[in-house]
C-alpha cells in the first residue's frame, strides 16, 4: 500500500463515479455545474497531498447491460459502454484542469489520438507528479462492471482505499429511497457485503477487494466538498473492510 503521510489516513484511493453522478439533474449527459463541482472537489483532495486515482462509468450515456437488453449483443454493448466511459474521462480532466489540478485521461482501450493508454507504470507517473488520474475504458474488457475495475485498479496502485460515490450515504439493509424504515450500517466485512448480496458493488468488486484486503468507503456524492470530507473522516458513509 502507499504509505501515509502526515495527518492522512489514506494517501493513495481509488474514488469510484458513476456516469449518473457527473449526469445531476439533466436527463442524461453531462451537467456542467455538477461536472465542475465534483472536480473541484477532487482537486481540493489532490492539493490536500492525496493521490488520486478516478474510475468513471458511463451509464449517463449508455450502459452495457441495458444496451443488451435492448438486442444488442453483450460483448458489443459492452464495448460501447467503455467509450461512453471514455467521453466521460476526458470531460471529467478538463473539468479537474480547469479546477486549477493536473490531471491525465488514461483508457484501458487504446486510442492514442485521443488521450494515454492505461498503464501501472504510467498511472503511478502521474500520482507521483501529483496528477488526477481519470482510469476510463472501464478493465478493457467487456463483462467487468466498473467497480471491479475501480478495484482492480486498486490493487494495480497499491491504493490504500477505494471510495465509492453513491447516491445514499453508505450501505443500507434495504433502499432507502423506498423503504423509511432502512437502516444504513456504519460498518461491514468484505464477507458481509457479499453474503447479504448487498447491491451497492457487484459480487466480483467485492471478492476482488477481499481478496487484496482493499477497504471500501461508500458515500453520497450529492453534496459539495462530499469527496475532502470523506477523506477527513467526516460525514456518513459505511466502510467494508476485510
Amino acid at each position: 500500500m502507499a504509505s501515509a503521510v502526515a495527518g492522512l489516513k489514506w494517501k493513495r484511493v481509488v474514488v469510484k463515479l458513476s456516469g449518473e453522478a457527473l449526469q445531476g439533474p439533466a436527463p442524461h449527459g453531462l451537467d456542467a455545474s455538477t461536472l465542475a463541482r465534483i472536480a473541484s472537489d477532487l482537486a481540493a483532495a489532490a492539493r490536500a497531498g492525496h493521490q488520486l486515482s478516478v474510475v468513471v462509468g458511463g451509464g449517463n450515456f449508455f450502459r452495457g447491460i441495458k444496451g443488451a437488453d435492448s438486442g444488442i449483443e453483450r460483448a458489443r454493448a459492452d464495448s460501447i459502454g467503455m467509450l461512453a466511459t471514455v467521453m466521460n474521462g476526458l470531460a471529467l480532466e478538463q473539468a479537474v484542469e480547469a479546477a486549477g489540478q493536473a490531471a491525465r485521461c488514461l483508457s484501458a482501450v487504446p486510442m492514442p489520438s485521443i488521450c494515454e493508454s492505461f498503464s501501472r507504470s504510467a498511472a503511478l507517473h502521474h500520482l507521483e507528479k501529483g496528477r488526477v488520474v481519470i482510469a476510463a475504458g472501464g478493465t478493457g474488457n467487456p463483462f467487468f462492471t466498473t467497480d471491479t475495475g475501480a478495484v482492480l485498479r486498486a490493487a494495480e496502485l497499491s491504493a490504500d482505499a477505494v471510495l465509492k460515490a453513491t447516491q445514499v450515504d453508505g450501505v443500507y439493509t434495504a433502499d432507502p429511497k423506498r423503504d423509511p424504515g432502512a437502516r444504513r450500517y456504519e460498518k461491514l466485512t468484505h464477507d458481509e457485503a457479499i453474503s447479504q448480496n448487498l447491491a451497492v458493488m457487484d459480487t466480483a468488486a467485492f471478492a476482488l477487494a477481499r481478496e487484496n484486503k482493499i477497504p471500501i468507503v461508500v458515500f453520497s456524492i450529492a453534496a459539495p466538498g462530499a469527496i475532502t470530507e470523506t477523506l477527513a473522516g467526516k460525514g456518513l458513509s459505511t466502510l467494508v473492510s476485510p
